[in-house]
């Protein structure tokens, strides 16, 4: 006789992905053991999260040197949640000594590379909970004896190609975002996108001396791309290519940033979806295809120098698209078109380098029959209950939470750090609520960017 396969233990949750998302998740579950553990009457929550990566790491190509976050250090995994955690920024800068000298700097917004070591030493301390070389490929529904939905197995393919099955109450998708490329576009050896960048630059030969680049794209990455290749290749070209007529500034005024406070996501997230529309036509400009000022001034310096020394390094192709690639061997060509008269120009390089943004990935990609009952708005979009739940039928009974890919319903802070920590603890008291158990330590929310 055959032995019937064991099922896999059951967890509270599934985390899909372990970006700086389920990371303050994971921290939240943490907090909330640590909690029950004070209350007898209040059971805790456990949970297991999914990461294909072999470790922690969060958009590695754009780490560059002198890079700042454009979101204060308040705005860490926990502190506008539970100022009081010990897992806060401030915390971290304690930890490795350099709090003081933080202080001392005068500044809101500490260096991409510092924030990153931050997100890694958060992840490392609740790296009891994660499973690192697991991607998930896929969900399975476990039913009750009365045929509904009440858990799900998520299937996870290691590193050695075995394959896992975790199985949850709820799951949480923050699988993050894939990088956008223009239509026809492909990567190659010498096509790149922004989001990774740094690896394709260390990837060149050694003694390797490009003599040009193009950068496509409008945006903060664009113009980041522009100044650190303008900086790292002194003898080389750089030219940008974007529709507008220039690099627009961002809005980080303090009335323009309530539009990242969590209470404008209720505000977002009942408003009609005409003023939904106007809202995100309003305030596009506080994120997309806007470049810091700071910057901004710093690439046209660099313009303009080069103007007065009569060495134009730095080119700049503004309502322009790149119309067409050519990919070779010895370099690319990018057929430039200029959207005012039409001309067509031929810019010869060594390498191009899109950075046209991200996309959000879609959870019912790897939801299968579990899909089907799942709601979609008038576009297709799938419907999001306000503490971030996926709206399903009633033959679903578990839960299906979205971490980013809530823009449509949550507004413009859903793929931002922003409401990470406040938007943890909403998932927490929502899974909370339906097991009977209480959630996370929160505190009264702190506003801002």
């Amino acid at each position: 006789m055959t032995d019937t396969p064991q099922p896999p233990p059951s967890h509270d949750l599934v985390g899909v992905g372990f970006g700086p998302s389920n990371v303050a998740l994971a921290i939240g579950l943490r907090e909330q053991r640590e909690c029950a553990a004070a209350d007898p009457a209040t059971p805790p929550l456990s949970g297991i999260f999914l990461e294909r990566q072999a470790e922690f790491g969060w958009h590695r190509g754009m780490l560059l040197d002198d890079a700042t976050m454009q979101v204060s250090f308040l705005k860490d995994l926990v502190t506008t949640r539970n100022p009081a955690s010990d897992f806060g920024f401030l915390s971290y800068l304690h930890s490795v000594g350099r709090l003081h000298d933080f202080i001392n700097h005068k500044t809101l917004f500490p260096l991409r590379t510092e924030f990153h070591d931050y997100l890694a030493w958060c992840a490392g301390r609740v790296g009891d909970q994660v499973s690192y070389g697991a991607e998930a490929v896929g969900v399975e529904p476990v039913r009750d004896e009365a045929g509904r939905i009440a858990q799900l197995d998520v299937l996870a393919r290691t590193s050695d190609g075995a394959l896992q099955r975790r199985r949850g109450r709820n799951v949480v998708f923050a699988p993050g975002l894939t990088p956008r490329l223009p239509e026809g576009a492909r990567l190659s050896a010498r096509v790149w996108h922004n989001e990774y960048l740094l690896q394709s630059l260390e990837g060149l030969d050694a003694g390797a001396d490009p003599r040009s680049f193009v950068v496509v794209g409008a945006g903060q990455s664009a113009a980041e791309c522009v100044e650190h290749l303008y900086r790292r290749f002194p003898r080389a070209r750089v030219h940008a290519v974007f529709s507008r007529y220039g690099y627009s500034p961002s809005d980080d005024s303090p009335f323009a940033n309530r539009i990242f406070d969590p209470e404008a996501v209720d505000d977002f997230y009942s408003a009609s979806a005409a003023t939904k529309a106007d809202i995100m036509g309003y305030h596009r400009n506080t994120n997309y295809s806007v470049v810091d000022p700071d910057l901004i001034d710093t690439l046209y310096q660099a313009a303009y120098q080069d103007k007065v020394n009569g060495a134009e390094r730095m080119r700049i192709h503004n309502t322009s698209r790149v119309a067409d690639v050519h990919d070779g061997p010895g370099g690319v060509t990018a057929i430039v078109e200029d959207l005012v008269g039409g001309k067509h120009t031929a810019v010869e390089a060594d390498y191009l380098v899109y950075a046209t943004g991200y996309d959000a990935a879609d959870p019912r990609d790897l939801l299968g029959e579990v899909a089907e009952h799942v709601a979609s708005d008038a576009r297709g979009r799938p419907a999001v209950e306000r503490d971030y739940r996926l709206a399903t039928t009633d033959e679903v009974t578990c839960g299906l939470y979205l971490q980013g890919g809530t823009e449509h319903t949550h507004g413009i802070s859903s793929s931002l750090l922003s409401n990470v920590a406040v938007r943890v603890g909403e998932i927490l008291d929502a899974i909370g609520a339906r097991t009977g158990t209480a959630a996370a330590p929160a505190e009264a929310a702190v506003s801002g960017r």
